[in-house]
């Protein structure tokens, strides 16, 4: 149990500090001075979707809570502000009351980016996108709690995605009203793992220090050198995860990729390759579903992968489609999707954070390092 709840523990924070490192790039340099801030105080109603019938017991209350955030908006001192139309760069906690004892309470961290639709004097439309940790206070045991089939570790993972709509009602303060969707789970590190999603409904207040905004310098004209260029992406990831609620032991699993890609434009990157991976929890999966345990077959999987990166300076948002070719063991579908956040540290070295799935369900967080070496 110690071991398996330090796997759960270390692959979160590795999580977090590849969050971290990305806000803290968007530190402006001296020479420009530093964006404007905006402080936020929303309440919150929603309601659980009861997106399997084994959640179907605990999508009956509708949560209710609170979110203070700072954001601060991108002033120009890195291109990509401008290509962006000068997003803003926040960061959020959030308090959920579940009014459920089952489910009880969670409370989360995550920072996100807020682009703006359209933006005048004095009222704007955004859509936000971001990420972090949410800590539960009653997730699933088996003895004391086995009706939580929501949650199964204190820690998960979050995702959230919204609109705001923000007028202003004084000459710094704004109203503002927001419809989004919230996401709860721990990728399979722990489970069952079925996740939470909750549609919600934001009402607050905006505070803005500058309104309205004009960016600190002008918008950079001159296009990235590394347009047109041809790369190759060399990686390997681990990553952990539980077989059942009853098999509560952290397998190990892990993957290589040969990548090769082209920046296409300011935004965006293509990719084309091939990627093998080992499961380890599928060797006693094989085991207890065989009829005969000698011959089994090959739990190994061999794909080729495409894949599309959307760029924020050294910061990337990755999303691929794989097909597997070599899969003797079909423990799943012939195809994945995978989501993840890239960094790159130096031109070459680069660090991941992705979330496999299978047709909608989380397989596992990957965690990737990698080195990317242009021809």
């Amino acid at each position: 149990m110690m071991r398996a709840f330090h796997f759960s523990r270390f692959i979160l924070v590795c999580i977090a500090f590849l969050l971290i490192l990305p806000a803290l790039a968007q530190v402006p340099t001296a020479k420009v001075p530093p964006g404007p801030l905006i402080i936020g105080v929303y309440g919150q109603g929603s309601f659980i979707i009861a997106h399997t019938p084994a959640v179907k017991h605990l999508a009956v209350s509708h949560p209710t809570g609170l979110e203070l955030n700072l954001q601060r908006q991108t002033n120009g001192s890195e291109p990509w502000h401008a290509w962006y139309r000068y997003p803003r760069i926040g960061m959020a906690l959030v308090y959920y009351n579940y009014h459920n004892p089952v489910l009880d309470r969670s409370y989360a961290a995550t920072i996100y980016i807020s682009k703006s639709l359209f933006r005048l004097p004095r009222q704007e439309l955004n859509f936000r996108l971001g990420t972090g940790l949410a800590y539960f206070t009653n997730p699933f045991n088996l003895e004391t709690n086995h009706k939580n089939s929501i949650v199964s570790s204190r820690l998960n993972a979050t995702m959230q995605m919204r609109f705001e709509y923000d007028v202003s009602v004084a000459k710094n303060l704004g109203v503002l009203v927001g419809l989004g969707l919230n996401h709860y789970s721990n990728g399979a590190t722990t489970k069952p793992n079925f996740g939470i999603n909750l549609p919600t409904v934001y009402l607050g207040m905006n505070y803005h220090q500058q309104r309205p905004f004009a960016p600190a310098v002008a918008a950079a004209t001159d296009m990235p050198t590394d347009i047109g260029r041809d790369f190759f992406n060399l990686s390997t990831s681990v990553g952990f995860k539980q077989r059942s609620p009853v098999d509560q032991h952290k397998y190990l699993v892990q993957s290589a990729s040969v990548l090769g890609g082209r920046r296409v434009s300011r935004k965006s990157s293509l990719l084309v390759g091939l990627e093998g991976f080992y499961d380890r929890s599928l060797v006693p999966q094989l085991r207890d579903t065989a009829r005969i345990t000698d011959n089994l077959p090959d739990v190994k999987k061999a794909s080729v992968v495409f894949g599309h990166e959307l760029l924020f300076g050294r910061l990337s948002f990755v999303t691929h489609l794989g097909f597997y070719f070599y899969n003797p063991y079909k423990s799943n579908t012939i195809y994945y999707e995978r989501l993840g956040l890239k960094y790159h540290f130096t031109n070459q070295l680069f660090g991941a954070v992705d979330l496999k799935v299978h047709r909608g369900a989380a397989d596992v967080v990957e965690l990737k390092a990698g080195l990317k070496l242009y021809r």
